[in-house]
């Protein structure tokens, strides 16, 4: 993975806050820099300044998202020559380290529009986070992948089974309303979100059971 990135601070985190919110809801041609100044409650040269203009602020949005999802890879600590065991360990503290960021924290909520809308639009958002965030955080899965079924990790079908499993993390995000409709819920919180891993870890076990080749 990449090195990240420091996290946006003061106005330019406000401006970036804002075209989530903004770009997000009401598409980016539709919104206006004036809008975007007065929800960040900055000045509207600011955008200029920091990014400059309603482009810069676009890209700006994009590399937010994937420096924040790098991190999830990230907290996990890159190792070499790993066993099977302690490979599907790494799996498994990585996919519990995406729910707790999709369901444990704001950051998740706030981008989320944005990056669903880029990606319905394809935008020019795809680009930067195709590069800075999914091939590398993708390939790195499909390494481990790898290591802990003896498959090769450049496969296809290694390549398909990871994107499943990132999936459906993701599925339970963007579906939150139908999923917590269908399940009694008030909202998806903790206790919700431990739920959530617990399947989705036992979905991974068996995913790996059908996968795993004996090494030699």
């Amino acid at each position: 993975m990449q090195s990240q990135p420091p996290p946006p601070e003061g106005t330019r985190l406000a401006l970036i806050e804002a075209g989530f919110a903004l770009f997000g809801t009401q598409s980016f041609a539709a919104t206006s820099t004036r809008q975007i100044a007065t929800h960040a409650k900055a000045n509207i040269g600011s955008i200029s300044y920091h990014f400059g203009g309603k482009d810069g602020l676009r890209q700006a949005c994009a590399e937010e998202v994937a420096r924040r999802l790098g991190t999830i890879p990230a907290a996990v600590p890159l190792r070499h020559d790993l066993t099977q065991p302690e490979a599907r360990s790494q799996l498994q503290a990585i996919l519990s380290t995406l729910v707790s960021f999709l369901f444990e924290g704001p950051q998740a909520e706030t981008m989320l529009p944005f990056m669903l809308r880029e990606l319905a639009e394809r935008g020019p958002g795809v680009d930067v986070l195709y590069t800075r965030m999914v091939g590398p955080m993708h390939g790195r899965i499909c390494a481990l992948w790898g290591a802990a079924t003896g498959q090769d990790p450049d496969s296809d079908s290694v390549r398909l089974r990871v994107f499943s499993l990132i999936g459906q993390a993701l599925y339970f995000r963007v579906g939150a309303p139908i999923v917590t409709r269908r399940l009694g819920w008030a909202s998806i919180g903790p206790a919700e979100a431990a739920q959530i891993a617990q399947t989705l870890l036992g979905n991974l076990d068996a995913m790996l059971a059908a996968s795993e080749r004996p090494l030699p």
